[in-house]
């Protein structure tokens, strides 16, 4: 395909066709399955440079006016958006024209993302300036009730946003662990604190 977009910020083996960039859309739409608004399909791609954010902006207003992609409901504030049967079309016909490298990257970027917001969606995290420092407030959230909630004492902010994003990347893992601690279940604890030890290594 013709190189027709800006390449700025783009990195080598990225698109740099305006048609590549829709169709990369399109095969994100119909490989996660799952309702997405145009900013986390705008951060899947761009977080390994793979395409220019005004160029993926402009593609993703495009494939809304060509009703490729059509609105769906409203997620945390964001309009989310689905896939035609036309969008399904050009994935599915034109997704092996790009490559499988470009393919991978963005999709394992839009899982996690989807991930996350539904972590924080799930799991409640509230920063308060206090006299001395900060308060994290933390809540562990079981649908309709809260399974557990807790405050963690920060002296800077730095700490408390550290301390937040490290309870919303193991939220049950920490539920786990404090309820076999509280529980004296040895072997839930254990197992709770080998899941963060994988992670980390």
């Amino acid at each position: 395909m013709a190189f027709d977009t800006f390449d700025e910020g783009i990195a080598p083996g990225g698109l740099r066709s305006k048609n590549e960039i829709k169709i990369l859309i399109c095969y994100l739409y119909n490989s996660v399955n799952d309702k997405m608004s145009k900013n986390l399909v705008t951060e899947a791609i761009i977080n390994d440079e793979l395409a220019n954010f005004f160029e993926i902006s402009a593609a993703f207003d495009e494939l809304v006016g060509n009703k490729n992609l059509i609105e769906s409901d409203s997620v945390d504030g964001e309009q989310t958006y689905v896939l035609s049967e036309n969008g399904k079309i050009i994935a599915m016909q034109l997704e092996s024209t790009l490559a499988h490298s470009v393919k991978q990257k963005s999709y394992d970027c839009a899982l996690r993302l989807l991930s996350e917001r539904k972590t924080a969606r799930d799991n409640f995290v509230e920063i308060v300036k206090t006299e001395n420092g900060f308060s994290v407030n933390c809540t562990i959230s079981g649908g309709d009730i809260d399974l557990f909630k807790f405050s963690i004492f920060a002296p800077a902010y730095e700490q408390a946003e550290i301390v937040k994003n490290n309870f919303l990347s193991y939220p049950q893992t920490i539920y786990k662990t404090m309820l076999g601690l509280l529980t004296k279940d040895t072997e839930n604890v254990g197992e709770a604190l080998e899941e963060v030890y994988g992670s980390l290594i």
